[in-house]
């Protein structure tokens, strides 16, 4: 009995090892195919952001070259608004030194006229006796016409 319970236990325990090993080798087998499950929804994902990144670079790079071309018609704009007030600014400094060497010769006329009418101021008018006419000096005549 000994020999058939020796004989009875060993079979038994070969045919445990092929099934443990059965056992391990189908979750192996159901991971493998979960991973490859896997790797392929991720390279989906992968190539979808691949593409959203390239839509974005695109709508970027339309909108950069809207911006460039905004600035710079601004840029020109500008440019002629800067050109044409300089062209203003130097007419209106050509305009007032003319009206400022106008007025210095207007100046220097009237000083001119001035000194010369102090010096007749200390003459007293002259009464031309013969006709009973009152004469004024020069000085008296132009500031006459300055008070006009």
């Amino acid at each position: 009995m000994d020999n058939s319970d020796s004989t009875a236990s060993v079979p038994a325990a070969a045919p445990l090892a092929p099934v443990h090993k059965k056992e391990n080798i189908t979750p192996v087998g159901l991971k493998i195919a979960e991973l490859n499950e896997s790797r392929a929804e991720l390279l989906n994902r992968i190539q979808g952001l691949k593409q959203d990144l390239q839509h974005w670079r695109s709508k970027l790079d339309t909108q950069v070259k809207i911006y460039r071309d905004e600035l710079s018609e601004m840029k020109k704009s500008l440019s002629v608004e800067v050109e044409q007030l300089r062209s203003e600014f130097q007419d209106l400094r050509s305009t007032l030194q003319q009206q400022q060497e106008d007025v210095t010769a207007s100046l220097r006329n009237l000083g001119l006229q001035d000194i010369s009418g102090d010096d007749k101021e200390g003459e007293d008018p002259k009464i031309d006796e013969k006709e009973g006419e009152f004469h004024a000096s020069p000085a008296d005549d132009s500031a006459k016409e300055d008070n006009k």
